[in-house]
């Protein structure tokens, strides 16, 4: 098979793996296989090289394209090859930079290797210098994952489950503490020593609803995460069944789930709320009409606070305020004092969610009693 054929086929089987960005499943001007469209936090498109190395896998994964009872065509580009097919992408202007992820044909060390020995070959043979996102399979070694940090930009390994039982719903091959949360915290122990890269960061990712993991446990996860380390975000992936594997006929989880846990899980991470701050139904579920920072405000019994004089964590809990007109809004009062609603408006606070939870120079917002 041509190098472009098998492109196309481990393009196609790294399509599920949403660890860089958030794709919006745009396709490319040019079209050609592994061509990724995501958007950047500033709402700009980003092309990348989205490839495996190979989509040979020895892990049972039930929700998996990849996973090892499923039948279908097995390929591997050799580091070489994979170099050579994303430089000629990139040296014609169609991506801005790599995803790399694998499967894990024979052990995990190989596995990393191969993936190490592609992205030394762009960085060391042919001097390339721009963004490489390079996924760390579960298992591998302490020293692989400091060499890849010291060539990749960003690096990330998958959670895939919030619990070690609900990892064990979904595969027999791997070991939740020892597999992934372990070598989740080797990432973080190393970041920033690298001395190429000091400013790498790494994220993670969950499948949902492939188990019977809630919100909750979901979420749980993410803020003992997020406490212990500098991860810099997560990424929800809607579970969707493959043809082929053990989980073909269990039921899709919709997006409108994983949008209100990255909703709830921005308040975590950006925004420091307290997971007993958010409000969960009698499953242990968000609510998915409702805006989850709305229903945490309207348990909360500090509003309506005061613009001028209150403090930058009670300002981030109003609804309409965000951290960065937060931190605007302490800036400039410590020259004047806000006098009207109009004021915030201009400094990006979305004034009609946040009127009811403020006052502004006394004045005290009647719309709140109604709640």
């Amino acid at each position: 098979m041509s190098i472009l054929g098998k492109m196309q086929v481990l393009t196609d089987s790294a399509q599920y793996d949403l660890c860089d960005y958030v794709n919006h499943n745009k396709s490319s001007q040019v079209n050609l296989p592994g061509i990724y469209n995501a958007t950047g936090t500033n709402g700009c498109q980003i092309p990348l090289f989205k490839t495996l190395q190979t989509n040979k896998c020895k892990n049972d994964c039930k929700y998996c394209i990849n996973q090892s009872k499923r039948h279908f065509t097995r390929l591997e580009l050799s580091p070489d090859e994979l170099a050579k097919a994303f430089l000629n992408y990139y040296n014609r202007g169609y991506v801005n930079g790599l995803f790399l992820s694998s499967g894990i044909s024979d052990d995990e060390d190989k596995t990393m290797e191969k993936t190490i020995e592609t992205i030394r070959i762009l960085r060391k043979t042919y001097g390339y210098d721009d963004y490489i996102h390079l996924k760390v399979v579960p298992g591998a070694s302490k020293d692989s994952i400091k060499r890849a940090m010291a060539l990749a930009n960003r690096v990330s390994i998958n959670i895939e489950a919030a619990t070690a039982s609900g990892l064990a719903e979904l595969s027999s091959t791997k070991d939740y503490n020892k597999d992934i949360l372990k070598r989740l915290h080797w990432i973080d122990s190393l970041q920033n020593a690298s001395t190429t890269y000091p400013n790498s960061t790494h994220t993670t990712q969950l499948i949902v609803g492939a188990n019977n993991e809630t919100d909750k446990e979901i979420l749980h996860r993410m803020e003992k995460i997020y406490k212990k380390t500098d991860l810099k975000r997560s990424y929800f992936s809607a579970f969707s069944p493959v043809e082929g594997t053990e989980f073909e006929n269990k039921k899709e989880c919709t997006t409108e789930r994983t949008s209100k846990l990255y909703h709830a899980d921005s308040l975590l991470n950006s925004y420091k709320f307290k997971l007993k701050e958010l409000v969960f139904d009698e499953n242990d579920q968000l609510s998915l009409n409702e805006d989850p920072k709305i229903l945490a405000a309207n348990n909360m019994d500090i509003f309506p606070i005061e613009i001028n004089t209150a403090p930058f964590i009670e300002l981030i809990r109003v609804p309409g305020i965000g951290v960065k007109s937060a931190k605007r809004i302490i800036a400039i009062r410590k020259k004047y004092k806000f006098k009207d609603k109009e004021e915030l408006r201009r400094l990006g606070v979305v004034v009609d969610r946040a009127e009811p939870y403020i006052k502004i120079s006394g004045e005290f917002q009647p719309s709140l009693e109604f709640f």
